[in-house]
């Protein structure tokens, strides 16, 4: 048992689920505190039936705790990680500032949970957006090889955090009424509308949010002979992103056997009727943990290709129970 653990960015939308998680799963430690910015700190928050005081940000509050479970913006993680380690606490960050350094494990933990062990006081969770799509790529990786994926993502206003949901609602009701609607997370109108940009401008006509696809996928796998190529795009869904994969391997994968090994995957849950109306869909996923994959289909245009739908919960496996899963990894 783990004796003193900390939530860093306690009461955002991130740190809410973490808190739920740890509960429901009867995460072992001895004492938990909760930390925030200036903003939330001093508020109380009710966990297993008691009220915490929310303290502080500090590099001094981790004198005494072993560790902690951080999401933050990346200027935070920036600053506190480095604060925790240096007083031998372990830091699992959600943030994406941590995760293409070389000497921090980016860990997704069905996939490359010894990596963790590696660590040197902070261990990096990956992207949303990549955390699902490198689920879905395990199985087919060890089976097949995979040479390349073809990645489309469709991603919930929740990614941007409480004010892109709430753009979205209010920014469809401003719509519908014929009003003017400022909009705080998005550039552009996201109600009724979809916006082909995620992340700033980097190389070739990618954003930050494709790179990291790119950058994080050959990371986890240990294998930058995997090439990926990502069109990331906002679109006026609540929570849960989905992905259009199309993946090519060396050795073929049939369509049997490719639902074969989505099912006996751990996180992932084939729902996959085309006939029936049956596939994944945000409306049906969000709340859940796993990883729902459908419509899997050979690729028509490539011989070893197979095309294939996903669809997960990018507050809890994208995110917070990524994040758990991790902190699981150095408890046991």
């Amino acid at each position: 048992m783990i004796e003193s653990i900390a939530i860093v960015g306690a009461t955002g939308a991130v740190g809410r689920i973490i808190r739920q998680l740890l509960e429901e799963r009867d995460f072992p430690y001895g004492k938990i505190t909760f930390l925030a910015s200036k903003r939330s700190a001093g508020t109380t928050i009710t966990f297993k039936g008691e009220e915490h005081e929310v303290k502080l940000l500090c590099p001094e509050v981790f004198d005494d705790i072993d560790l902690a479970i951080g999401s933050t913006p990346d200027d935070v993680a920036a600053e506190f990680c480095p604060w925790a380690a240096e007083r031998d606490c372990v830091v699992v960050d959600e943030s994406g500032y941590w995760r293409m350094d070389p000497k921090v494990p980016l860990v997704v933990p069905e996939i490359n949970p010894e990596a963790a062990a590696q660590h040197q006081g902070i261990i990096s969770s990956p992207n949303c957006s990549t955390t699902q799509m490198v689920l879905a790529m395990k199985p087919l990786h060890d089976a097949g090889k995979i040479r390349r994926v073809i990645v489309s993502t469709y991603q919930a206003t929740s990614g941007a955090g409480v004010q892109g949901q709430a753009d979205l609602l209010d920014g469809s009701r401003a719509f519908l009424d014929d009003h003017k609607y400022d909009y705080q997370a998005f550039s552009h109108r996201i109600a009724f509308n979809l916006i082909p940009q995620i992340g700033s401008h980097k190389e070739d006509g990618y954003t930050s949010e494709e790179m990291k696809m790119v950058y994080e996928t050959q990371k986890i796998f240990g294998d930058d002979s995997i090439k990926v190529c990502p069109t990331c795009v906002r679109v006026p869904v609540e929570n849960c992103h989905s992905e259009s994969m199309l993946v090519e391997t060396e050795k073929k994968i049939t369509v049997e056997q490719a639902r074969e090994l989505f099912a006996a995957t751990p996180g992932i849950e084939v729902v996959d009727d085309l006939g029936n109306g049956l596939y994944p869909m945000p409306s049906i996923c969000t709340g859940d943990d796993r990883t729902f994959i459908g419509r899997i289909r050979e690729d028509l245009s490539c011989d070893n290709g197979l095309a294939f739908w996903c669809v997960s919960d990018n507050l809890r496996k994208g995110a917070a129970t990524n994040a758990v899963q991790i902190a699981e990894l150095l408890a046991t």
